[in-house]
């Protein structure tokens, strides 16, 4: 019997304080707790950076508005910049250099807040939004990217709302792995100037989609740099509007992959089961780690010198997620067009049938 994935529950993320200000502490706590929902506190800047763009909503408070400058944090969505009248002048002005959606003066704005806090609440909050996964190669041409094809494609069979998202610009573009390239819609050199909060229903209508399948991949244009604003407002919408979202990222982590790892419920990293292909994916998977609670393997056949799954797994440190055989007519099912996984058969859909059954609790789509 292949191994079963092992998947944490979703990770509920709760709304971040910054603030130095014990006084303005006190007040954002006690308006949380008449709002229902836990918070997390960071006392500036340098201690909220690894939370700043996973946290649902991000209260800063007025006193560390110049430090956020400093730090250069990048834009986010449901960014509040809040303190008392005095602290606030001239709010709007700072307001929009660090990139704040709202100015919630105190008291006046204490219901707003109350409000903005109750929408973070468990009853709201927990099991709600997509589910989230990252895959990454831990060598070059591992196969994450056909792997992540694969992922989306069988939750989309299995009627999940479904977004396949290509953060490697050096990849080629998803959009080639699906056979998609074709498909009138938006690539990420149209979207890369978001940094606010994008409305879900019109970015599902903007990008290439069959069925219950959306991708945003890249063009072959010239390369361009993603803003980590850009993909946290991307992923933030598609947390809101998707089902089930799939992320393939780069090797080598920008400031955007680190964004959607930091985001994501559950990842993968795919190595092939080869001495070097390990020794590489060692330190991919230090790199990887810091970002992501959930982290496991996928190995990938043939294993020239009997490498088994189980010593790859062991020698990385990380969970056995599965293993893939060789499947000689993916390739060429790639090269004419084909999505993998798309025929519902072979070890390439097995294995995607049962991460997207472990993942999400809902029964993937055999074969047609």
């Amino acid at each position: 019997m292949p191994p079963r994935t092992s998947v944490p529950p979703p990770i509920r993320r709760l709304p971040l304080l910054v603030t130095g200000d014990d006084d303005l502490l006190d007040d954002l706590l006690r308006l949380a707790a008449a709002g229902g929902t836990e918070v997390e506190l960071a006392a500036d800047p340098a201690a909220a950076r690894t939370r700043w763009l996973p946290a649902p909503l991000v209260l800063l408070g007025a006193d560390q508005a110049q430090s956020c400058l400093r730090a250069r944090l990048p834009h986010r969505p449901r960014l509040v910049l809040v303190g008392r009248a005095g602290q606030l002048d001239p709010g709007w002005q700072i307001a929009e250099l660090i990139g704040a959606e709202h100015v919630a003066t105190l008291p006046t704005a204490e219901p707003w807040l109350v409000d903005r806090f109750a929408e973070q609440s468990p009853g709201d909050a927990d099991g709600s939004g997509a589910r989230i996964v990252a895959l990454f190669g831990g060598r070059g041409g591992a196969g994450a990217s056909v792997l992540a094809g694969g992922l989306a494609v069988t939750a989309a069979r299995a009627r999940l709302r479904t977004l396949l998202v290509d953060a490697d610009p050096l990849g080629g573009g998803l959009d080639l792995v699906l056979g998609w390239e074709q498909l009138e819609g938006l690539r990420w050199p149209s979207l890369s100037g978001a940094d606010g909060r994008v409305d879900a229903p019109a970015l599902v209508r903007a990008l290439p989609s069959r069925g219950d399948l959306v991708v945003l991949s890249w063009d072959r244009g010239d390369l361009l740099a993603l803003p980590a604003s850009a993909m946290a407002a991307t992923v933030d919408a598609a947390r809101r509007g998707r089902d089930f979202v799939v992320i393939d990222l780069p090797r080598q982590l920008d400031d955007a992959a680190v964004v959607a790892l930091q985001a994501a419920d559950q990842a993968y990293v795919v190595v092939p089961a080869e001495l070097r292909a390990v020794a590489a994916a060692a330190r991919v998977v230090a790199a990887a780690a810091p970002h992501c609670a959930g982290l496991s393997v996928v190995v990938r056949g043939p294993a020239p010198g009997r490498l088994r799954a189980t010593e790859v797994a062991r020698a990385l440190g990380l969970p056995l997620a599965g293993t893939l055989r060789p499947e000689p007519g993916l390739c060429r099912g790639l090269e004419r067009g084909e999505a993998p996984a798309a025929a519902g058969k072979g070890p390439l859909a097995a294995l995607c049938q049962r991460m997207v059954a472990d993942l999400t609790g809902v029964p993937a789509a055999g074969a047609a």
